[in-house]
């Protein structure tokens, strides 16, 4: 795989026009988890996440790493699917962290991506990394944006 500044924006493109697919993911991923942890949570819109796209292709150096994961998942196809189990979770973990950004969110995406996963299912004719992939943004992305009342509040662990 050649990754260059186009390969970069195809995958932003394509990323973003998954918004149809991705944020009702994010959106089911929040209602069972703030069912789970007992809180509510906002809901993400569709423009909403195509803005969380543009702030992370915004950053050359994170959105060439986040290219290159979308891309090797989109083309990944394992013959019976059930041997490549470990490296589309691995990449799945790796982007939906990646995403995520840094501690404690980079964790917490790596965690829901795993939630996600389990969830999501690709149509009979996609590459079984796709799903994987889609399962990876929301989980992602949904750290990124905000709607969670814990990331809007000030830490009580914060030292002055």
């Amino acid at each position: 795989m050649h990754v260059t500044p186009t390969r970069v924006s195809e995958e932003r493109d394509w990323i973003a026009a998954r918004a149809d697919r991705v944020v009702p993911i994010i959106n089911d991923v929040r209602d069972d988890l703030g069912e789970i942890f007992e809180t509510d949570v906002d809901a993400v819109t569709t423009t909403q996440y195509r803005a969380a796209v543009d702030d992370v292709f915004a950053d050359g150096d994170l959105a060439v790493n986040v290219a290159a994961l979308v891309a090797i998942l989109r083309d990944l196809d394992v013959e019976g699917d059930y041997p490549g189990f470990i490296v589309d979770e691995l990449l799945g973990r790796e982007l939906a962290g990646t995403i995520a950004g840094e501690q404690p969110l980079r964790t917490l995406g790596e965690a829901t991506f795993h939630y996600a996963d389990v969830h999501v299912h690709g149509d009979a004719d996609e590459n079984a990394g796709v799903d994987d992939c889609e399962a990876a943004l929301a989980a992602g992305f949904q750290e990124r944006l905000p709607g969670w009342k814990w990331t809007e509040r000030e830490s009580p662990f914060s030292v002055e």
